[in-house]
């Protein structure tokens, strides 16, 4: 079946760097399904907003996949507090495209929005991917972390109620939107992510990636790679490497621990920087900043265990990158880790946020080599199950079961209600 989608991401591009700004995993969620879905015969247009930042309108991603750029606000970077005044603008835009779609796929609240307006517009269905939730990650909070505010909690029951599918990346994620938003069952699906098994596989091993790195040969390397905020959980691993040293200081020689990934803020980064200084451990640790994807796999390669020590993920594709490369992981066991990482086969999962328990296993890691090659051989076939065409092919039945409820009930929307301007007052938001 040949399909037209048009698919959203109002806070953050598909073309911006992952690990940089709010760039992460959903960046490549939505790049890679698209470039399945077009394998597949589909037509994707990925929008986005304008911010000035010298990019063409529209940008050929690959072949069946174009990256388009809306104008909406000030043509600049924002703070993703000030997106949802945003949304109805950019909403207008979406609307004034000539080209017409068969439906429109959301990512994130924002875009499921704008995904609202645009579906009633257009009358075409909705398939929303939330990606994150606000009530699940005010459920994991590091201490002084600022909670997800109201109206996004108020913002995502609203798409939850009006998408025709919800794609879910696990079954637990499908068991939030159940019972923490209210979603009907028969609306929510799961289709678990996948991984690029072109970019992402052993190459030539570990010692030629560190070789290309310039890592020592013999040295000890759990690897983070990520942003860095409290929810990607980094002072877990700086206290780890901290009670590591403690438990076996002559692990110090041969220890290096690359942190691969860039603030979302400055404070994040004061904040990481100083609990290092105070633990004692800046000698071992390598900042490094976002790299390419084909640079981040020779990382994975480089590392003995990939450590993720999130205290909420919903699904942790860094996690799977990782095993793809021959990489054990070493995650905390919170929304869909478990789904990526085989507990005791691919890695290790860890129960809580205890920097004492994640410095034991490390400590394993260290000690017992084989154990790393044995998990990382177990750790390419476990991610060899998990590719973006499969992915794609499970995303055309959900696109085809929204497409065949719109024919057989009718467009369920009401006719578009009257637009905002701006979502400054709160109680606009009862109205889009």
């Amino acid at each position: 079946m040949s399909l037209r989608v048009a698919m959203l991401s109002v806070h953050t591009s598909p073309l911006h760097q992952p690990g940089t700004g709010d760039a992460g995993g959903m960046n490549v969620y939505m790049v890679e399904l698209s470039r399945a879905l077009a394998e597949q015969g589909a037509e994707v247009d990925l929008f986005t907003r304008c911010r000035g930042e010298g990019a063409p309108p529209l940008v050929e991603l690959a072949p069946g996949v174009r990256v388009r750029h809306l104008h909406a606000g000030p043509r600049r970077a924002l703070p993703k507090e000030a997106m949802p005044d945003l949304v109805v603008p950019f909403s207008l835009a979406l609307l004034k495209e000539e080209r017409r779609y068969d439906l429109v796929h959301s990512h994130y609240w924002l875009s499921g929005q704008a995904g609202r307006i645009a579906a009633v517009g257009w009358r075409i269905p909705l398939v929303h991917t939330a990606h994150t939730l606000a009530r699940v990650k005010n459920a994991s909070l590091a201490e002084g972390d600022t909670p997800e505010p109201e109206l996004r909690v108020r913002g995502e029951h609203q798409v939850v109620g009006s998408a025709d599918r919800l794609i879910a990346n696990t079954a637990d994620e499908a068991e939030a939107l159940r019972s923490l938003y209210g979603a009907e069952g028969e609306r929510t699906e799961v289709v678990r992510p996948g991984v690029d098994l072109r970019t992402f596989h052993p190459g030539d091993g570990r010692a030629a990636a560190r070789a290309r790195l310039g890592l020592p040969a013999g040295a000890f390397v759990p690897l983070y790679a990520g942003r860095i905020q409290p929810l990607k959980g980094p002072d877990v691993l700086v206290r780890a490497v901290a009670e590591l040293l403690h438990q076996a200081p002559e692990l110090r020689r041969r220890l290096l621990v690359p942190v691969v990934g860039g603030h979302s803020g400055a404070s994040e980064q004061g904040s990481v920087r100083r609990l290092a200084e105070e633990l004692g451990v800046t000698d071992v640790l390598r900042p490094c900043p976002p790299v390419p994807q084909e640079r981040l796999a020779d990382w994975y390669r480089a590392a003995d265990v990939l450590v993720v020590p999130s205290r909420s993920e919903s699904f942790g594709l860094v996690a799977v990158e990782a095993q793809a490369c021959g990489t054990p992981v070493l995650a905390a066991a919170v929304g869909g880790l478990p789904t990526a990482v085989w507990d005791g086969v691919t890695g290790l999962l860890v129960r809580g946020h205890d920097p004492v328990e994640y410095a034991r296993r490390l400590r394993l890691f260290a000690a017992h080599p084989e154990m790393v090659e044995t998990m990382g051989a177990a750790a390419v076939r476990h991610a060899r199950g998990m590719s973006w065409r499969a992915s794609a092919a499970r995303t055309v039945e959900v696109y085809r079961g929204a497409l065949e409820r719109e024919v057989g009930q009718g467009r369920r929307h009401a006719p578009a209600p009257a637009a905002p301007l701006s979502w400054r007052n709160e109680k606009a938001v009862a109205q889009v």
